[in-house]
């Protein structure tokens, strides 16, 4: 695996890219590793996100994000803007239309998480997800490889059934390499409603030893006959990598 700017490398497309996170295993450690590797990012979401204050150089909770664009200083970078605090340990997130609008107004990354997973390390979206902006230029599918031969419940997946739908497993099976690669690689699953001029970057995460990595490589595989991705990367930590 290559350093930290691998990450860059990996996801991020253009000079200044919209960048949104799906899925589930790691897609906030990803949008804060990311956004402190990109010059004058704006971190945002247009679902509930926990509160991220730590993780950035300041948040402004305002129904005007793109006021706050123009009046922030170049410390405030990297920048969180969210509408409002929902409850002590979470933000309610902005319609995508509006991320359009914080797009449209900035001169650097926007990077979007587009739908929750409640801590879980896999899962697949319902009917609702994602919210993804019509900006998007790059969005990244997220799976734990680590969920591989985990049961297929709650404890470890969001949304089993929804899973099992798309991959033929029961609810309780054990998960598969194959199943992995079947969800991100689907337009039911990682691919869902990711716009024709936009570019799909699956990620896998929690890849901490050989065999991870192992497994890893074999759901990269997977998701590559599946699906005309350009690259699928990998995360150790904070270290990335990119399997062309």
């Amino acid at each position: 695996m290559t350093g930290n700017d691998g990450l860059v490398e990996a996801l991020a497309v253009g000079d200044a890219p919209t960048i949104c996170m799906v899925g589930a295993g790691g897609k906030k450690t990803t949008m804060y590793a990311l956004a402190a590797r990109m010059e004058r990012s704006v971190v945002t979401s247009t679902v509930r996100i926990p509160i991220f204050d730590p993780h950035v150089g300041s948040v402004v909770v305002t129904r005007s994000p793109t006021e706050a664009l123009r009046g922030a200083d170049p410390e405030d970078f990297p920048l969180g803007l969210v509408p409002t605090q929902e409850r002590s340990d979470r933000y309610l997130g902005y319609g995508p239309a509006t991320v359009d609008e914080i797009s449209a107004a900035h001169d650097g990354p926007v990077i979007v998480k587009a739908d929750g997973a409640r801590t879980r390390t896999f899962k697949a979206p319902n009917e609702q997800e994602p919210q993804l902006p019509t900006a998007v230029d790059v969005v990244v599918p997220i799976a734990s490889a680590r969920v591989v031969g985990r049961p297929l419940t709650d404890e470890w997946a969001h949304r089993p059934e929804l899973i099992a739908d798309l991959t033929g497993l029961s609810v309780g099976d054990r998960v598969t390499p194959e199943a992995v690669a079947t969800v991100l690689a689907s337009e039911s699953g990682g691919l869902k409603d990711v716009p024709a001029d936009s570019t799909a970057v699956p990620l896998l995460t929690q890849i901490d030893t050989d065999d991870d990595e192992r497994v890893a490589r074999e759901i990269a595989a997977g998701i590559h006959e599946r699906a005309d991705v350009p690259r699928v990367a990998f995360s150790r930590l904070d270290v990335f990598d990119v399997v062309e």
